[in-house]
């Protein structure tokens, strides 16, 4: 063979060599939230501790939240995303926000994460001492795609208020905390892991917040029509300056669909649980010490993936 025959007999060579490993690398996507969010972080430092080079390649992409991500599943736009566990249980079922509507039956969990609690946060010396006094203020509801807004709106309806009894704005929280600064809305809704980016940085730049209690007969009677919700608590100091109030909270959770391939999500599922990444997801954030194995299996409203699954059968936390 001519040197010019061994030479591109090698590039071939090569090339074979690339081709298959790029096609042995899989990719996979998580929706999580606003930047100003918990998801966003939260799924960041996830992707970075369970991505595996060479092999799976996994990042956290912004969104508008729950609905979107399950959206973006069912349609294909992302192969997994984070979701409020109410979210996810109607998306599956059909029923809740998707009664009468298209659903998700192909929906999968990988993992219950952490508790995300309801705050509504409010400016000082407005006198909201309740969700009935948002009557007839300037209200941040997040966007459509959050379960922000599911939530908001199951609240206001507990204590009596339909959207046209305030002035609703459909916004993301570090918009809706610049707005409640400068004086141009009285309060907005967030659902998330505490503590918050945008709440913790409205509350350390002076901005002159206070949380609004959600507890008493009109969250009991929450609790009872949807079983997603439990008691909750926000610590005093939080959010710098900020006193504690009794809250509700529901779990957030990781979801894919049932086509993500079961090898890849076994392995996915498996990095989220090793010695390294919970360390990583402890020291990251104060809900990362939430994401351990015993929690993950716990107030699943729709079935595991088989990856997941198989993960959780090996550790004897399913049967």
């Amino acid at each position: 063979m001519t040197p010019i025959r061994h030479l591109a007999a090698a590039v071939l060579a090569l090339a074979a060599v690339a081709s298959a490993s790029v096609q042995a690398q899989q990719f996979f996507r998580i929706g999580t939230g606003g930047t100003a969010g918990t998801y966003y972080p939260v799924g960041g430092m996830i992707a970075n501790a369970v991505s595996q080079p060479g092999k799976i390649v996994v990042s956290a992409q912004a969104s508008n939240g729950s609905l979107a991500n399950v959206t973006g599943i069912a349609g294909g736009a992302v192969e997994s995303g984070f979701s409020q566990a109410d979210v996810a249980s109607w998306a599956y079922t059909g029923k809740g926000i998707y009664e009468g509507k298209p659903h998700v039956p192909g929906l999968r969990l990988i993992a219950n994460l952490y508790s995300e609690s309801v705050h509504l946060v409010v400016r000082k010396g407005m006198n909201i001492k309740s969700v009935a006094d948002l009557r007839g203020k300037r209200v941040a509801l997040d966007e459509p795609g959050s379960g922000t807004l599911v939530d908001a709106r199951i609240i206001l309806a507990a204590y009596g208020l339909k959207e046209s009894d305030i002035k609703p704005e459909y916004i993301k929280p570090n918009q809706a905390g610049d707005k409640l600064k400068d004086g141009a809305l009285d309060a907005f809704f967030f659902v998330g892991g505490a503590p918050a980016g945008a709440i913790a940085e409205l509350a350390s730049s002076g901005g002159g917040i206070e949380l609004v209690a959600i507890d008493g007969p009109q969250a009991d009677a929450i609790r009872k029509s949807d079983s997603f919700f439990a008691p909750d608590t926000i610590p005093t100091d939080t959010y710098k300056g900020v006193a504690g109030v009794a809250t509700l909270a529901l779990g957030a959770q990781w979801v894919t669909s049932d086509k993500a391939d079961p090898n890849m999500v076994y392995e996915i599922t498996k990095a989220l649980f090793s010695e390294a990444t919970q360390k990583a997801l402890a020291a990251g954030h104060a809900k990362g010490k939430q994401i351990t194995k015993e929690n993950a299996v716990k107030g699943a409203g729709i079935p595991f993936h088989p990856g997941a699954e198989r993960f959780y059968r090996e550790v004897g936390l399913l049967k």
